[in-house]
Order: C-alpha cells, then sequence, then structure tokens
C-alpha cells in the first residue's frame, strides 16, 4: 500500500509539472514591436489626427456628416501666460493680492482692475447683455464653433454664450483697417492669415463698452489683438493670444489656454434677455 501511494504521488506531481510546463508553452510572446508602439506613445484606434480639407487645410469646426463644438477653455479667465493665481470660474481672484500678476499693468488699469475685483464683478456689462468681446466670448460657458466659408474666404466664429452672437474674420487678403478712419465695435475689425497649420488672426478697431475678459480686464481703443488658432489632433483647439495696449499695459502680453471637442453635440440655445436675474 506505501509503494502504490508513492507512485500515486509522483504520478500527480508529474501532472502538474507537465500542465505548467504546458502553460508556459501556451503564454504569447509579446513583441518587441507592440512594445516599442506603447513606449513610444503612438495613438490608439480612438484618437483621430487632424481634419482637413481635401487642399490639405485645416478644418478647424465639423467634418461632413457629423456634429460637434468647441468646450469652453481650460482657463477659467485671461491671465498672462506663465502666471499661476487661483481664481473662480468668473474670473474673481481668490486672493486679491495676486492682482498685481495678472497682467503688466499700468498704475490706472491696476487701480480700476482692482476696484472691479474687490466690488464682486458687479458692473460687468455682460449683466446687462453686452457682447462678451474680446478673447472672452472664447471662454464663455456655452461652449463655440469656426465655420469657415471657403467661397467667400471667411471665418464665423458662432457661440451660445450672450445672445448667440458671432464674429467674421476675413481671410481676403484685405489690409486692416485705419484705425482713425473706422467705427469701434465690440468684436473689432478681424484679419485672418495662415502660417502653416496655424490661422493667425490680427483684430483692432474696438470700442470701449465691454470688459474683453470675465475677471474685469480693463482696455482702449487702442487694443489690439493677435490671435493664433491651431489644431494639433482632432479634439484639441489651441489658443494664442497677444494683447497690445499701449495706453492700459507697460507692454504687450500673451495668455494661452486649450479647448476640448465635444463629438456629437451642439451648442446649446441661450439668450441672455431670458436668463437675467
Amino acid at each position: 500500500m506505501r509503494a502504490s501511494g508513492t507512485a500515486t504521488r509522483c504520478l500527480l506531481r508529474s501532472i502538474a509539472i507537465g500542465a505548467i510546463a504546458a502553460a508556459a508553452a501556451c503564454k504569447p510572446v509579446e513583441s518587441p514591436q507592440a512594445t516599442d508602439a506603447s513606449a513610444a506613445g503612438q495613438t490608439t484606434p480612438e484618437t483621430r489626427t487632424t481634419p482637413r480639407f481635401p487642399d490639405g487645410v485645416v478644418r478647424l469646426d465639423r467634418v461632413p456628416g457629423e456634429k460637434g463644438y468647441w468646450a469652453p477653455s481650460s482657463s477659467p479667465s485671461l491671465i498672462e501666460k506663465g502666471v499661476e493665481v487661483a481664481m473662480d470660474e468668473h474670473g474673481l481672484l481668490k486672493n486679491i493680492d495676486d492682482a498685481p500678476k495678472v497682467a503688466p499693468f499700468m498704475p490706472w488699469s491696476l487701480a480700476l482692475y482692482t476696484y472691479r475685483q474687490r466690488n464682486g464683478l458687479k458692473d460687468d456689462p455682460v449683466q446687462y447683455c453686452l457682447p462678451p468681446a474680446g478673447p472672452r466670448h472664447l471662454q464663455a460657458p456655452g461652449g463655440f464653433r469656426i465655420v469657415q466659408d471657403r467661397n467667400f474666404k471667411r471665418v464665423y466664429v458662432l457661440f451660445g454664450g450672450g445672445n448667440r452672437n458671432w464674429r467674421v474674420i476675413f481671410l481676403d487678403g484685405r489690409k486692416p483697417p485705419d484705425p482713425d478712419e473706422v467705427f469701434g465695435t465690440y468684436y473689432g475689425h478681424s484679419i485672418g492669415t495662415w502660417e502653416g497649420d496655424t490661422l493667425v488672426v490680427k483684430s483692432t478697431g474696438f470700442n470701449e463698452r465691454f470688459w474683453f475678459s470675465n475677471g474685469g480686464l480693463p482696455h482702449t481703443a487702442a487694443l489690439s489683438l493677435t490671435e493664433r488658432f491651431s489644431r494639433p489632433d482632432f479634439d484639441t483647439l489651441v489658443y494664442e493670444v497677444t494683447i497690445d495696449d499701449p495706453y492700459t499695459y507697460t507692454r504687450p502680453w500673451t495668455s494661452e489656454w486649450t479647448m476640448k471637442w465635444v463629438r456629437d453635440g451642439e451648442i446649446a440655445e441661450h439668450f441672455c434677455e431670458d436668463n437675467r436675474p
């Protein structure tokens, strides 16, 4: 009986060892190429590349047969690039002592910005249904679209905030108007050109009836904006703006943020007159 039990244990042990060996033999071998691709961060099937027109120009809006729009920005308010200060979604500073860090103010503009902040942004013209103009319209709730009219060589920026306003950017080669000969508007007069895959827009001719950031940044009619729109992949829009107002700021300064594409979505209808307190 003892010999028989020993033989049985040996048999079971041989079977177990054989099963382990078989499992090891059946284990898939990881492809060096797959490992290299993962380490290199190559795109997955879910990631889509930058959409383009047949001639190679970047599409900044939907592709035919699909829906979508750009969501609000990654930054709650306009602030100089590289500066970190805490503020809420309305552009209200957590610490008023951070006000001088936001932009290179002149003494009078810092005083006005600080006053608006201390006053809780109560005088914001948007509350009276005036347009959220300047870079602010790209940070307004509701998102926006950038519609490229290639027949008439212009771009329309349509957005859900305010009163469903829109902005026109001309790409027909015209020269910027003489600031002394134009009537200032909320969105200015915008002229665009393509530099590679980046749409560069220069805008002048603004009026002074709006806040060009939700936090209350001041400006004068001398305000000039240089904007850069780029779409490095299907779901990302990078926006950079350089602000030049020699009567308000000590030097030109730049701000930057990103927006994400909301797939299969539509801009929500919103009218200021229906939502006033």
